[in-house]
């Protein structure tokens, strides 16, 4: 194994998001102190499990909608995070075969499994980006390598924006991946409100273990995402009560979770 070899990179010391989102949704690429973090954050907010769930099954509902009834082949999907059941290009190859994805992350853990990520059907194409989304100029000028810009592109952002400390810092990051892809583009995330307490007690404690924080957000701020672009119905909702189907999961519970789907004009 090389020295600079992305496995060498990662702490089983300090439990990891990715790895307890992992853990949450039955997968099996966590450590012990990622499922005692999780356990933790379950014994003071049992929801969030319930949130892990929903989101992904919104992910797929939001993917098969984008290569369905929209008819996009492209994808973009920033802040990848482990692979687990029914990745993006899992979802939108079943739907249109000759869809290409590119996953882009900066996460060593993810990096190691990036592998996994690039299965492709024969007429479509998966590839990685190694990039923070705090930078998403450089995310532009490498996706332009990979995807047509001249053809619409969906832009994903799954529950991952909470990583980034300033609001107006999230703005800009969608302003300018959403900003240099053409209309016709679409707008795909879902991210966590502040308004449930157990929750908010939850995130704090696991943010005060040394691990990546996760910030919680007002519900305007996330509705505030999508301003300037054109909500798909039935706009920003619950997770849950986006176009919803029955779940893999079993019964849909309420959740805090909000998601939205936004086309570019």
């Amino acid at each position: 194994m090389m020295a600079d070899d992305p496995v060498n990179a990662i702490d089983t010391s300090v439990p990891h998001s990715a790895r307890i989102w992992n853990y949450w949704l039955g997968g099996k690429d966590n450590y012990p102190v990622d499922r005692e973090a999780g356990e933790q954050y379950v014994s003071i907010y049992p929801g969030i499990v319930d949130i892990a769930r929903t989101g992904r099954h919104f992910l797929a509902r939001a993917v098969r909608y984008l290569a369905g009834e929209a008819g996009v082949r492209q994808f973009l999907d920033v802040g990848t995070g482990l692979p687990t059941v029914d990745n993006t290009h899992e979802v939108a190859q079943r739907v249109a075969p000759e869809a290409r994805i590119v996953y882009v992350d900066n996460d060593p853990l993810v990096l190691s499994h990036a592998h996994a990520l690039l299965t492709s059907r024969p007429e479509g194409e998966t590839s990685y980006i190694e990039s923070d989304m705090r930078n998403p100029e450089q995310i532009l000028r490498v996706a332009r390598g990979r995807l047509d810009f001249d053809r619409p592109i969906a832009l994903m952002l799954m529950g991952v924006l909470g990583h980034v400390d300033s609001y107006d810092e999230i703005l800009h990051i969608i302003r300018t991946l959403m900003g240099g892809l053409p209309s016709g583009s679409h707008l795909a995330l879902y991210d966590d409100t502040d308004t449930d307490e157990a929750h908010n007690k939850a995130q704090q404690e696991y943010d005060d273990t040394g691990a990546v924080p996760y910030r919680l957000r007002r519900p305007e701020q996330i509705a505030g995402y999508f301003d300037g672009f054109e909500l798909v119905e039935p706009g920003v909702v619950a997770c849950e009560k986006w176009r919803p189907e029955p779940s893999p999961f079993g019964e849909t519970p309420s959740t805090s979770t909000l998601c939205g789907v936004a086309r570019k004009a």
